[in-house]
Parts: structure tokens; sequence; C-alpha cells
């Protein structure tokens, strides 16, 4: 399935529902107002509203409205088309939230509804447009809406010896795996599993200073089944190897 572009002309009768598309709306003309999982907001000419995934939403227009309608189908779709943009456009999906556009972003708005949006071509290029241009001016996330680090470090600390996947942390986080890499990019620069691998090394520093442990056994703990592999990426985030960094504590 890809995007979809559409003309849509809303009138008073108010419409409520949720799908499991993302959408952005952008205003044409008239006012279109909008609830989006319980807070209002209004969609006028050079604006758009952002309905994430499976969001829920009612709206409605008091004197008609004019909207060009852009449905992102899936963030697999994102990740294919996007590129190095997909990661901001995971963002920008993430959260409700109404934005103003520039005068280059209102002009690409004009030329896509004027243009015949039937074309595969120019719906599919269209789309990818749209999202790029709106990179630059992201939401910012809600205060106290940061991922959950103390469940995901005391997860890792359980599991450390066995086989971690993106899913487990994605399911603590109740975020799809593609929007978990987005927010762990957006947060604190990395990938989930370059954040796991990270926690293990950490313990197993910690091992090597407070414990006798012999340095196979620790290995072993942190999900290390090489103890060459181990002391090699040892070597790599803290500049030393296993028996140096003992000696050194």
């Amino acid at each position: 399935m890809g995007p979809a572009l559409t003309l849509r002309h809303y009138l008073e009768a108010p419409i409520a529902h949720s799908h499991e598309h993302a959408q952005l709306v952008f205003g044409l003309s008239g006012h279109l107002d909008l609830e989006v999982d319980g807070r209002g907001s209004q969609v006028r000419e050079s604006s758009v509203m952002v309905l994430p995934f499976s969001a829920h939403h009612a709206c409605g227009s008091r004197d008609g409205s004019r909207c060009l309608v852009l449905d992102v189908p899936t963030e697999h779709w994102l990740l294919q088309s996007l590129g190095e943009h997909a990661d901001a456009s995971l963002r920008l999906l993430d959260q409700p939230a109404r934005l103003a556009l520039d005068s280059r972003q209102h002009q690409l708005v004009q030329w896509l509804a004027h243009s015949p949006v039937d074309d595969p071509l120019i719906v599919q290029q269209g789309a990818v447009l749209l999202l790029a241009s709106l990179n630059h001016a992201q939401a910012q996330p809600a205060p106290g809406r940061r991922l959950p680090y103390a469940a995901f470090n005391a997860h890792i600390e359980r599991h450390a010896a066995h086989p971690l996947q993106v899913a487990d942390l994605a399911r603590l986080a109740d975020l799809s795996e593609a929007r978990l890499h987005a927010r762990f990019m957006a947060e604190c620069g990395q990938t989930p599993m370059e954040y796991v691998r990270r926690r293990r090394l950490q313990m197993a520093l910690d091992l090597l200073r407070s414990t006798a442990l012999p340095i196979g056994e620790i290995a072993d703990r942190v999900g290390y089944t090489s103890q060459s592999a181990f002391a090699a990426a040892m070597l790599r985030e803290f500049g030393a190897s296993p028996g140096v960094l003992r000696r050194s504590a």
C-alpha cells in the first residue's frame, strides 16, 4: 500500500473515527475544527494538522473547509521511501501537532492541490516532498514523555546473558520498533541496539572492578559467548582490555 493524496471538502456534519495510517491535513481554505485524542485545534490556510497512526480524531467545519490530505500508509513505507529523512518524519508523526507552513511549504501544498492527485508518480513524490519539507518544523515531545530508560535498564540487566531484541524494548515502551528507533535517535543519539550493547559493557566494567569473577564468566553474564569478542568490544568502548581495566581499578 502506498500513500494517498486527496482533496477534501469538509462540511458542518462532524466526523469521528480512527484509522491505522497517519494523516497530514493541510488547510487550503475555510476553517476545519479538529479534536485529536481529546485536544482541540483548527486548521486553516497555511497550516497543517498531524494525525498520528491510530489516533482517534473528530472534525467538522461551520463554514466549510477545503483541505489537501496526505495518508501515510505505514512506518515501513516511511523507512523505505524517505531514507535519511525517515527518522525525523517518524518523530513528526509520533504525536498530534498543528504546524504553521512557511512560504515554500505553502507553495508546495498549493502546487499539489492544483495537480492531478490521481497520478501515482505525483502522489509518491508529492508525499515524500511534503514530509521532507516538514522535518525542520518538529513539535517537541511533551514533558514527561521520555522513553522509560529505567525499565529498559532493568530489563537489560535481568536478561543480559541472553539475546535481546529491539522488540523487547518496544513492548516496554508501548511503541512500534520503527517509532522506538526514531525516539532513541532523537533523545540520546543512538539506536536501541547500540544502547543495549553499551549497557551490557558498562555492566561488565562494573563486574570487573567490583568482583573477582573470571573474565570469561563476566563475558558470559553480559551475553558474549566468545571471550575474544568480549575483549575486543571492551577495548573499543573503554580503550583498554578487560585485564587492564580490572588492574586499573
